[in-house]
């Protein structure tokens, strides 16, 4: 595997962690989320991270296998550009239903080397 997918590839795992610590403070509770500003607008900064460090590595290899990785770049580039359309439930549903599915894989794809 090349070295700047790799760096990628935990980049996704960095962000992840950071939302997972997130969720940890509110209790994962939905309401408290969405009471809490900050991390919101922390979730979704680690959000578009995932977003463009998926799609730096699918411009370096289209072949990789992770779940979601088209839908994932097209989240980051909702929240950027369609802020105002962005939906507290939207992000809410990729943190719990999607990211575990995410970090799973990339766990797998960093294990392998």
């Amino acid at each position: 595997m090349q070295d700047d997918i790799k760096t990628w590839l935990y980049d996704i795992l960095n962000a992840i962690m950071e939302i997972d610590g997130f969720m940890i403070d509110i209790e994962s509770n939905f309401d408290f989320y969405l009471k809490d500003v900050r991390t919101k607008r922390a979730t979704e900064r680690n959000i578009e991270i995932i977003g463009e460090a998926m799609n730096r590595i699918l411009k370096a290899n289209d072949e990789i296998e992770i779940s979601y990785s088209r839908n994932i770049v097209d989240a980051r580039n909702r929240i950027i550009h369609g802020y105002d359309s962005v939906s507290d439930v939207l992000i809410w549903s990729i943190v719990t239903k999607y990211l575990p599915i995410l970090k799973i894989d990339v766990e797998k794809l960093v294990g392998e080397n």
